[in-house]
């Protein structure tokens, strides 16, 4: 299971407005992607459209798709915001992960 905290889910809501899609009833993908400094990266984008290999979560009104390969990082994961003047925007706050980068965008196991 993946989980929005409230910061999130108000900033997801915003941008997906913004960009033309529906909190209510469109999607925010999360996965996993080689790279970054730590060797895997998040990868986070808004979607209209569930896939047959997508495992659907939803957490605090969000709708979450994640692809069967990101699941295994992503298992407990909390997505969270930090906003203000040293804000970091979205922060991934996953227990499997073992070592993060400074940023926070990128992870190793």
């Amino acid at each position: 299971m993946i989980k929005v905290a409230t910061s999130a889910k108000e900033k997801v809501s915003v941008l997906m407005r913004e960009e033309g899609f529906d909190p209510i009833k469109d999607y925010i993908r999360v996965g996993v992607k080689s790279g970054g400094c730590s060797g895997l990266s998040y990868d986070l984008k808004f979607d209209k459209n569930l896939q047959t290999e997508d495992r659907l979560f939803e957490d605090n009104e969000i709708k979450i798709l994640v692809d069967k390969k990101s699941l295994l990082y992503l298992v407990g994961t909390t997505l969270e915001y930090s906003g203000g003047l040293n804000g970091k925007g979205f922060v991934f706050k996953n227990p499997n992960a073992q070592r993060t980068c400074g940023c926070g965008e990128s992870f190793s196991l």
